[in-house]
């Protein structure tokens, strides 16, 4: 029997995370893997443990409370630090604690590892339910990850991760500033499914444009290399084809191609291996729910 883990980072979201639970606890009944749930609370201002009555079909829920809050990305990252050194297990299963990973798809991920020979498997978004303008945004930013990296990365956190992806990523020091861009670094031999992103059960979404600029940008820089190889030439070629015809209108391409360079290049900084080797000093407590 394989052990999934089901890795769950939250931030002054209880009832979301009291719904998903329950939610994960009908989606797994059928289920022969045995099934446990980590929550990382990213330092909430709230208190997010509650009572959870439908939990029969969940072998284990710990919730770990860190001191300081890291944001997201970090969360998952100290969160693998964790299952890796302290559990066993054979994959972990990173979701959003608010509904828009949808529960549905856990069992879809397992089929799939139960047949994948212990690869890493990544959920391809196929629909959104984001406004037009929202997914307007985030089509630009498939493109623009595309063009600058090389790189489709059509998937986000909701992924089923083997051991020995987690392995990788752990050495990896991308991984405490984008997930999806690290993953794709490391992990060169991904299988997919088909994923459907949900709308969130309480609230409205805390992906905004600026997250998801800063999304997009954190990802990007992952492969600052590639990037800036691919900028030159785009710069050598624009100041070619355009030299005849300079002025300021014409030169704004190039402003904000610089500004992007400026803006990965900061983001690159977070990627930091040190505080990622000592995340774990930062949790706080570790409560056992069951």
């Amino acid at each position: 029997m394989k052990k999934y883990i089901i890795l769950i980072p939250i931030y002054n979201d209880r009832e979301s995370l009291t719904k998903l639970i329950e939610n994960i606890n009908f989606e797994v009944k059928d289920l022969t893997s045995q099934i446990s749930i980590i929550v990382v609370n990213d330092a909430s201002s709230q208190q997010v443990t509650d009572n959870y009555s439908n939990t029969e079909n969940i072998n284990t829920i710990e919730i770990i409370n860190m001191k300081e809050n890291r944001g997201h990305t970090r969360c998952i990252a100290s969160g693998l630090k964790y299952i890796f050194e302290k559990k066993e297990f054979d994959f972990v299963i990173p979701m959003d604690g608010d509904g828009e990973d949808r529960p549905q798809e856990i069992k879809n991920f397992i089929y799939q590892a139960e047949q994948s020979d212990d690869k890493t498997i990544i959920g391809e978004r196929t629909k959104r339910s984001e406004s037009l303008f929202f997914k307007t945004c985030y089509q630009l930013h498939k493109l623009l990850t595309l063009g600058f990296t090389g790189h489709s990365i059509k998937f986000g956190n909701f992924t089923c991760l083997s051991k020995s992806t987690i392995e990788k990523m752990l050495n990896e020091k991308a991984t405490w500033n984008s997930f999806s861009g690290s993953l794709k670094k490391v992990e060169k031999n991904l299988l997919s499914i088909a994923s459907v992103r949900g709308t969130r059960y309480f609230g409205p979404s805390k992906m905004s444009f600026f997250n998801l600029l800063k999304h997009s940008l954190s990802i990007i820089s992952v492969f600052r290399k590639t990037v800036l190889i691919r900028s030159a030439l785009f710069i050598v070629f624009y100041i070619l084809l355009m030299q005849s015809n300079a002025s300021i209108i014409t030169s704004v391409p190039l402003v904000l191609l610089l500004i992007m360079i400026y803006s990965i290049s900061t983001l690159a900084l977070r990627e930091n291996m040190d505080e990622f080797d000592k995340c774990l000093l930062n949790i706080n407590d570790i409560e056992k729910i069951k």
